[in-house]
């Protein structure tokens, strides 16, 4: 992952003088924050969305509870179909806040086509032209972790191949065309930041024979078993890339946007809350891309609820007890 500058924020102060309560999820106790009891959104009502799949809910639902043990009164509307139905409930004031995706914002909602390698810009850049287009914040930091498009394939296989990067998956394609299999999505053999331009990008060669098009689930497990294909495009946080014993090569030519987390809403909002800066930055910044893997596979792996997942992973990391 490319490595970036983050502000220093100095919110230990902030942080200690709020106290923070949680309502617990399904009644029973209710489970504090390490520091105590907090008050600094009391009075304030806010509503939560998040997209469909598990890192978004979880990511919901972490924010749910740290709203609520700041004195918030929250309506929970995590899990909104697609990406194009969770930003207009932002913007049409249905949802209060969302965690958006740095690619997501500069292709889609800003319409651009060039990603920017640099992850650091890369976010500023997006904040900066959705904050002035479109009057939406984005809170700094994002969260470390990459969720991009990436190619994994089996450990053992890698090392075999000796491929490391998708520059050495390019070499292979060549030179051992028989082993440059490929398993993909049907969006993702159309997009222009999909195979076709990953396939100009790199210089790979992919006859149609080598590629076999099956849904998101199926690609980790043929691609772990290594008879319909070598080469697997997954997302680099899901918890099945683990589970499956695969390795992500690097994009070494940084074709793939990057896809940074960030929490989003409305500009007055946050001026008109500005303490939602310092409850969320420290939460962002522990979220790295191995740590989300962990927690996805909590869910698409284990089976479990993302409501417990995220309420256990505040506890653990010290935002509430």
């Amino acid at each position: 992952m490319p490595s970036r500058t983050r502000t220093t924020l100095n919110l230990a102060a902030s942080l200690a003088a709020a106290s923070l309560v949680l309502t617990a999820c399904g009644g029973g106790d209710t489970p504090k924050a390490a520091s105590g009891a907090g008050t600094a959104l009391k009075g304030a009502s806010f509503t939560v969305g998040s997209k469909d799949f598990s890192e978004q809910i979880i990511l919901g639902r972490m924010t749910v509870e740290m709203l609520e043990a700041n004195g918030a009164h929250v309506t929970d509307k995590t899990n909104i179909k697609g990406s194009a139905s969770t930003r207009k409930a932002l913007e049409s004031g249905d949802i209060s806040m969302y965690w958006e995706y740095t690619g997501t914002g500069w292709i889609t909602y800003l319409h651009k086509t060039k990603p920017i390698a640099d992850q650091r810009q890369q976010f500023e850049k997006v904040a900066a032209q959705d904050l002035k287009k479109n009057n939406i914040a984005w809170i700094d930091p994002p969260a470390p972790l990459n969720n991009t498009y990436a190619f994994a394939i089996r450990k053992d296989k890698a090392e075999k191949l000796g491929v490391k990067t998708l520059s050495d998956l390019a070499k292979v394609s060549k030179n051992k065309r028989n082993e440059a299999t490929f398993c993909i999505e049907s969006e993702f053999s159309t997009r222009d930041d999909g195979f076709p331009g990953l396939v100009k990008a790199y210089g790979i060669k992919a006859p149609k024979s080598n590629v076999k098009m099956l849904d998101t689930g199926l690609i980790y497990t043929e691609t772990s078993k290594g008879s319909t294909c070598n080469f697997g495009e997954v997302f680099a946080t899901d918890g099945r890339i683990p589970a499956n014993k695969l390795v992500v090569l690097q994009d070494d030519k940084h074709f793939f946007p990057v896809y940074q987390p960030a929490l989003t809403l409305k500009q007055e909002m946050l001026k008109k809350y500005p303490a939602l800066e310092e409850i969320f930055a420290p939460l962002a910044e522990k979220l790295t891309t191995t740590e989300m893997q962990k927690l996805n596979a909590l869910a698409d792996v284990e089976g479990e609820d993302p409501k417990d997942i995220a309420h256990d992973w505040l506890v653990d990391n010290g935002f509430l007890k």
